[in-house]
């Protein structure tokens, strides 16, 4: 007996993200899978998928924003749900991917927390992830299978050179940051600095920027990072930059957390604009005047074609994104 399969794709969606998640499914010119999301009175998130998706190739999408953990879990469950459904391949899809800062033990009788997601997603049933802009690329060994890991860099340095004017600057906010800041600076055809951050011991979201290597003296800087949590990092920055000479700051970062204080602290820092992209949902309430936002759904969309047409996705970002 012989017979010819055809794979059929499935975009299906958490609810971390609905507005994102739409643009993506039109841009790839797919209807978002149907399927049923509800929350049970103590908490426990029910799933069930509203059409049959045995033997598809099945894109399971949620980023993973606050609630966090919520966020997390009911990706979990969908991802249960379609292995048991039969589908033939599933791809975990997390534009934000959830604890990646815990990559490693900074002190002792610490979790590596992005390493107990990636055996979350694997038990699950994940044959494969496509995320946007780990914390550190090193993240990618967590997992047994293919890891698609795309970047933003192409998308926030092309339109930094459409508001940007005079000598540029790139900034890496701390030593992590080197191989981001090369990457905008490549593209942008601009000299590279350093800043030394240093985090009190036993502290989070706390940082203090303390010395500056590099000549931003009358120059135009543009600070990058993976990521605006309470901002702490990068108004530090700005101040040191702003001290030591610099006309004026930009900052660019594909995830933008804002959580806490950090809308009162970018209003209130000497920085000319905040570039993000929308991987996470902003609110209005987390607006202001110098906040841009840049769409990733059709670098999202571009990727998850690529994936089920079997195509390279590494040419879609000239190798930028390894």
């Amino acid at each position: 007996m012989e017979t010819v399969t055809k794979k059929k794709l499935f975009l299906v969606a958490g609810r971390g993200h609905g507005e994102l998640s739409s643009e993506v499914a039109t841009h790839l010119q797919v209807p978002l899978t149907s399927i049923a999301l509800s929350t049970f009175a103590n908490g426990e998130i029910y799933c069930r998928y509203g059409e049959n998706i045995r033997g598809g190739d099945v894109f399971v999408f949620q980023t993973h924003a606050n609630p966090i953990n919520e966020a997390l879990m009911e990706q979990l469950v969908m991802i249960d749900a379609a292995k048991r459904a039969s589908a033939k391949r599933i791809t975990a899809v997390c534009p934000f991917y959830g604890y990646a800062r815990q990559d490693r033990k900074a002190e002792g009788r610490e979790p590596i927390t992005a390493r107990l997601v990636a055996d979350m997603l694997t038990v699950a049933g994940a044959d494969r992830v496509v995320t946007v802009d780990l914390h550190t690329g090193q993240i990618q060994g967590f997992f047994n299978y293919p890891v698609d890991h795309l970047t933003a860099v192409p998308l926030l340095a092309q339109h930094l050179a459409t508001v940007v004017e005079g000598e540029a600057v790139i900034v890496a906010p701390d030593a992590g940051g080197g191989k981001l800041a090369y990457r905008f600076a490549r593209r942008l055809d601009a000299d590279i600095a350093f800043i030394d951050k240093r985090r009190p011991k036993g502290t989070h979201n706390v940082a203090v920027a303390t010395e500056l290597i590099g000549n931003v003296e009358g120059r135009t800087c543009i600070l990058v990072d993976d990521m605006i949590d309470t901002a702490g990092t990068v108004v530090s920055a700005a101040e040191l930059l702003i001290d030591r000479g610099a006309s004026e700051v930009f900052v660019a970062a594909t995830h933008g957390l804002l959580s806490g204080p950090a809308i009162d602290r970018l209003k209130n820092a000497p920085i000319q604009g905040v570039l993000v992209t929308n991987t996470l949902p902003i609110s209005d309430e987390k607006r202001f005047d110098n906040l841009h936002v840049v769409s990733i759904a059709p670098l999202l969309a571009d990727a998850i074609s690529a994936v089920f047409e079997d195509r390279s996705v590494s040419e879609l970002f000239d190798g930028d994104n390894a």
